[in-house]
């Protein structure tokens, strides 16, 4: 199996390669530095192009696009939140998904099952919205959507997508505070990518596999 991690290089997505390397998969994860990873900077249409190339008519059978930004943890409402860091983050966390299942979408074509896998966020919810974070908050749930509409659109060329919260993990992006850690989350999520199918393509889990409100 090849599988393609955005944003490898740490966190959640460090683990994720690990794991599947030490299953003796085919790996490629990417970073926005490169060096060990293929070279991605997710917000960059020539790095995406450049990606692609190298990955030519090479099946990918599962897509994890787990590269993602939150900048506006310590913002507040009175003068916080400026429009570059609006900008910055959608980029990131949701054209920069596009982009990336757009320019691999060939690939995943070429795969007997092909999956995708978003990781988007429980803060994406329309049920959890206690405040705070906007900008995060609307990334991940534009990245929701996005993941629910590309399930319909692949499904008639066999491919499954499914959305995943990853839980509140200890990570940088998480702080020591969270709940879990990187290594429950990835054990979970593999998991989950293992499970996912047509039959429930488009599906919003957590990192356990339970499903989760929209």
């Amino acid at each position: 199996m090849h599988v393609v991690i955005t944003g490898a290089n740490r966190g959640i997505g460090q683990a994720l390669d690990a794991r599947y390397k030490a299953a003796g998969h085919d790996v490629s994860g990417t970073s926005r530095a490169g060096g060990e990873f293929l070279r991605l900077d997710v917000t960059r249409p020539e790095d995406h192009q450049a990606m692609a190339t190298t990955l030519d008519s090479r099946p990918v059978d599962l897509l994890i696009c787990n590269a993602g930004v939150y900048l506006d943890k310590h913002e507040n409402l009175a003068d916080g939140y400026p429009a570059q860091m609006w900008a910055d983050t959608m980029s990131a966390n949701v054209t920069g998904v596009f982009l990336t299942i757009q320019n691999l979408l060939p690939n995943l074509q070429m795969a007997q099952n092909p999956k995708i896998a978003i990781i988007s966020s429980q803060m994406a919810s329309q049920e959890r919205a206690p405040g705070g974070s906007y900008i995060y908050r609307a990334s991940k749930a534009a990245v929701l959507n996005l993941g629910r509409n590309l399930s319909k659109d692949l499904a008639h060329i066999g491919i499954a997508v499914g959305i995943y919260h990853p839980g509140w993990v200890k990570t940088d992006m998480g702080t020591d505070a969270a709940e879990i850690t990187v290594d429950q989350s990835a054990d979970g999520l593999v998991a989950c990518f293992a499970d996912l199918s047509m039959n429930d393509t488009g599906c919003f889990r957590t990192w356990d596999g339970r499903p989760h409100p929209y």
